[in-house]
């Protein structure tokens, strides 16, 4: 049995990523770029988790079908936390990557290095009647040059915990084993399996 879910994204690098990673659950895994790419929606939780289930509650009551959502961020250690939930918009409302980094290097600049940093990421599965929630990190620090072409967001100058290069540096395959996305998302994907599978007995 296909079951069909929407991943509440538009963002092509992360439809690829999250297909991949419930590659075996048999899901169809549809997106807001096929279904609906001008929804907008409102994120005013206080939290990932919270953001998530906005997200998850919103585009399950418009199409009816299961969803999954995710909301992350980068949480900055001299910066007391932000820009947290505010990643995507750190610098207005519809802020390119490089205006988020552009501010993100300028609050640092009164800061000594090392930039300590972490990405977090909530993921949650919604189906209409439960949620399943799931959050993970991913350590490292902000360098003040940004390196790599891969990525989106800060990876360029987030250089990961054990490694040298920035998270814009490693491969897709790389990055799946020690993304806060990934790892948010591979934990949710074994939430969900459990789930499914107590359906059929």
């Amino acid at each position: 049995m296909v079951r069909k879910v929407i991943l509440a994204s538009k963002n092509s690098g992360k439809i690829i990523e999250v297909r991949k990673i419930f590659g075996d659950l048999n899901l169809d895994i549809l997106s807001l770029l096929e279904l609906d790419g001008n929804m907008e929606i409102n994120e005013t939780g206080k939290t990932f988790e919270e953001n998530s289930k906005i997200k998850a509650l919103e585009v399950f009551n418009r199409f009816k079908t299961a969803t999954i959502a995710d909301d992350s961020g980068i949480e900055l250690e001299q910066l007391e936390g932000r820009p947290g939930v505010y990643s995507a918009r750190y610098s207005g409302e519809n802020a390119t990557d490089d205006e988020n980094n552009r501010k993100m290097i300028k609050e640092l600049e009164s800061f000594d290095d090392p930039h300590f940093a972490r990405y977090v990421c909530c993921a949650v599965f919604y189906d209409g009647t439960n949620y399943l929630a799931a959050e993970d990190e991913a350590k490292g620090k902000i360098i003040n040059t940004p390196r790599g072409k891969n990525g989106f967001g800060y990876d360029p100058y987030f250089v990961p915990e054990g490694f040298d290069c920035t998270m814009a540096e490693l491969s897709l395959e790389e990055k799946n084993k020690i993304s806060h996305r990934a790892k948010a998302f591979n934990k949710l994907h074994e939430l969900m399996k459990e789930y499914f599978q107590s359906f059929h007995h």
